[in-house]
Formats: structure tokens, sequence, C-alpha cells
């Protein structure tokens, strides 16, 4: 997808919603920008061991990248994954007890 298809070719999707309250607590206030800077941040928490990477680019997309400057831009969180998963050619398990032990330290 191109820059352009990226910025006007999107529609809002369900994980865009501002003010989760089952992640950020009843009655949190938390704006989209914050919200999504949370996301992208426990992405790459996920996808560091496999040597990927994920920015928002303008709040309207994500980008994936690979180590080996491969980048693909996806239209929301949800479609990292696949992503993530053809780039490292093998799918991140968020649920592998390593990586969920990991968090836990850092938490």
């Amino acid at each position: 997808m191109c820059g352009l298809c990226g910025a006007f070719g999107t529609e809002a999707h369900w994980t865009d919603s501002a003010g989760n309250d089952a992640v950020f607590g009843a009655g949190a206030r938390i704006t989209r920008r914050e919200e999504r800077r949370y996301r992208v941040e426990i992405a790459n928490k996920v996808l560091r061991p496999y040597g990927l990477t994920v920015a928002d680019w303008n709040g309207q997309s994500f980008v994936v990248r690979s180590l080996t400057g491969q980048a693909h831009l996806v239209d929301h969180i949800a479609a990292v994954w696949p992503v993530a998963a053809r780039l490292a050619r093998r799918p991140p398990d968020p649920l592998d007890p390593a990586l969920l032990d990991r968090l836990e330290r850092e938490a």
C-alpha cells in the first residue's frame, strides 16, 4: 500500500476506540493517541524476539519493520500479526511462556 492510500484509504477499526475501560480502568481519560502508543509498546515487546518492530504512522496506520529493512504499512493493529508472521517466517506467539515471564519481570 502506498503512503497516500494509508492516509486516506482506511476506515475506523474497532480496536481504535479511545478509553478502553478493560485496559485502562473504569472512567480512564485516555486519548486515542495515548492508546495507540500503548498498543505499539505492547506489540513491540511481543515482536522484539522475532526481529520486528511496529510504529504508529501518522495516527492512521502502523508500519511493521524487519531487521533486514522490509517495511509494511497496515491499516490497524490487528493487521500487524499476519504481516509479522510473514516477515518472521513463523507466527509470533503472544502466549509463549518465556515471553510472558519476561513481560512479567518488566512490569
